[in-house]
């Protein structure tokens, strides 16, 4: 077998992943934020989600890791929980001040990080890239739902 499993694209995208994950916790952790946080501060500042099994739907994890997330956001001012009008018996999550108002600068944190990171490359390869990610990530998702499926 001459194949070189540190070669292959699952091992060298996690990689990439764990140093842009590195890069990213050390210039976000002074604005208060962590890196897992994103899909939820960005899917709570957009809109796209309001409660926790919507914003556990969005991040791709399970309910219990995204409450245990939610109550460190809520313990570190991030979120806050406001009752449902439409429904008494669930909340809706909103972004506070502090975290609304700290989110433009980790935006621009998070794109200059990646600029560096694509240092080198034209912008069409950089298209290229995330393209190819996205078909990627696409491929995954239907694996991994098949796979549930089948194990139902």
């Amino acid at each position: 077998m001459n194949e070189d499993v540190l070669s292959t694209p699952g091992h060298l995208i996690s990689l990439a992943a764990r140093g842009f994950a590195r890069l990213s916790e050390s210039r976000l952790k002074p604005l208060g934020f962590g890196v897992g946080q994103l899909p939820v501060l960005v899917a709570l500042q957009n809109g796209k989600a309001s409660t926790q099994r919507d914003l556990a739907r969005f991040a791709r994890i399970e309910q219990p890791p995204m409450a245990q997330m939610l109550a460190r956001m809520a313990r570190d001012g991030l979120i806050e929980r406001t009752r449902d009008p439409a429904d008494g018996r669930s909340s809706r999550i909103v972004l506070t001040r502090t975290a609304q108002e700290r989110m433009p600068e980790a935006i621009t944190t998070l794109f200059q990080g990646n600029r560096e990171a694509l240092t080198g490359f034209t912008g069409a390869e950089a298209g290229q890239l995330v393209d190819l990610l996205k078909r990627l990530i696409e491929n995954l998702d239907q694996i991994a739902n098949a796979e549930a499926s089948s194990g139902d």
